[in-house]
């Protein structure tokens, strides 16, 4: 097998990480994950929402032991990728989470993950059973960071490091080969701190460092497929997909996180100055073209677009009502011109009254409808 000894190739191995990119790189064992009671409490809880793909047996049986993804595996290589960008977006009127302006982590990551394992291989000369994973399996990845000692899990639930802050995606390499086992990362430096609890526009930040997913913004956003729960709209404020709050109030961040001159997190196309309007505007093929090889188009354009008209509701856009009135009168998706109309409502006015009462006389979706009719309550309480 191995040319070098176990030691060398683990530290080449790390090094070749860096070289291609990586921040950070650590290495541990398939062993089950130690915090499954929590992972499974969580689930039976409901709060991983409508992402029943983590709830199904055979993802369960994964997550519990990496062996049953890859049965040759004695090894496991974790990395992180910084994705802050360098240059800040200019924001005219929306938000996005940091790691989604610039290409589809799920292309980056995996791109380069490869080229460790062709080092690897061309060092023991011959091919190693692997698997590559980023947040496309059924892996807990914070738990094997912090096994492999990349950093701790803090309370908003994110992977911290000491001196780098917690702006990482995450990776790992699965592999069939035995290396060395970095220590863990074992001390907790969040100490008395509850700023990202306190900071969270929904509080679904929980006491045992897990998320109600139902609540999170992040999760509104992005994987909810349908509509926005009514209580929680205000609560998106301006973001239009994902959400950093919890990472922004983080003195971890706050002192330590910098950003990435990688090109390939710095911000694409509309995402450098994002706002609600012009993403109303968008038709299909547009929405392709803009979010090309983006993780934005993961929250496809319904999502998007029902994002946007919440945001240009909270933030009572006026420039936004003729991007709206296209949107409720026109748009052939009913979720669209479900938070549309809510949208208007929440802007008030005669001329958004008047677009409200266009989409009445014309709307024959039972659901649009019953938005249409609380929005004209909205405009009666302004």
């Amino acid at each position: 097998m191995p040319t070098a000894d176990p030691p060398s190739l683990a530290d080449g191995l790390k090094s070749e990480a860096r070289r291609l990119g990586f921040d950070l790189a650590g290495i541990t064992s398939p062993d089950p994950p130690p915090h499954l009671a929590t992972y499974q409490r969580w689930l039976e809880a409901g709060r991983h929402g409508e992402m029943g793909y983590l709830a199904t047996e055979r993802a369960w049986a994964r997550r519990s032991k990496p062996i049953e993804i890859l049965p040759e595996c004695r090894s496991i290589l974790v990395v992180g990728m910084n994705c802050l960008p360098e240059s800040a977006p200019i924001s005219e009127g929306g938000r996005i989470a940091a790691y989604a302006f610039g290409r589809d982590y799920h292309e980056i990551l995996p791109d380069r993950l490869r080229a460790v394992v062709a080092w690897l291989e061309a060092q023991v000369g011959g091919g190693i059973p692997h698997r590559i994973y980023t947040d496309t399996g059924p892996i807990l990845e914070r738990e094997l960071a912090q096994r492999a000692g990349l950093g701790w899990i803090g309370k908003n639930t994110c992977l911290i490091h000491p001196r780098l802050g917690s702006y990482f995606l995450l990776a790992e390499v699965l592999l069939g080969i035995d290396l060395p086992f970095d220590p863990p990362f074992t001390t907790d430096h969040c100490g008395t701190c509850t700023r990202c609890l306190d900071a969270c526009p929904t509080g679904c930040i929980l006491p045992d460092r897990t998320i109600d997913a139902r609540r999170c913004i992040s999760y509104l956003t992005i994987e909810l497929k349908g509509s926005i729960p009514l209580d929680l709209r205000p609560a998106l404020g301006d973001w239009l997909f994902g959400c950093d709050v919890c990472q922004e109030v983080c003195p971890w961040n706050r002192r330590f996180a910098g950003p990435t001159a990688d090109p390939d997190f710095q911000p694409l196309g509309m995402l450098r100055t994002p706002a609600a309007a012009p993403l109303l505007a968008l038709d299909g093929v547009a929405f392709r073209r803009a979010f090309r090889g983006s993780a934005v188009r993961r929250a496809r354009r319904r999502g998007l677009l029902r994002n946007a008209a919440v945001v240009a509701g909270n933030r009572r856009e006026r420039t936004a009502l003729r991007a709206l009135q296209e949107a409720i009168l026109a748009d052939e998706e009913p979720l669209v011109r479900r938070h549309a109309a809510w949208a208007l409502g929440q802007i008030g006015g005669e001329e958004a009254g008047s677009i409200l009462q266009q989409a009445k006389e014309r709307e024959t979706d039972r659901e649009v409808r019953g938005e249409i009719s609380a929005a004209f309550q909205d405009l009666v309480s302004k």
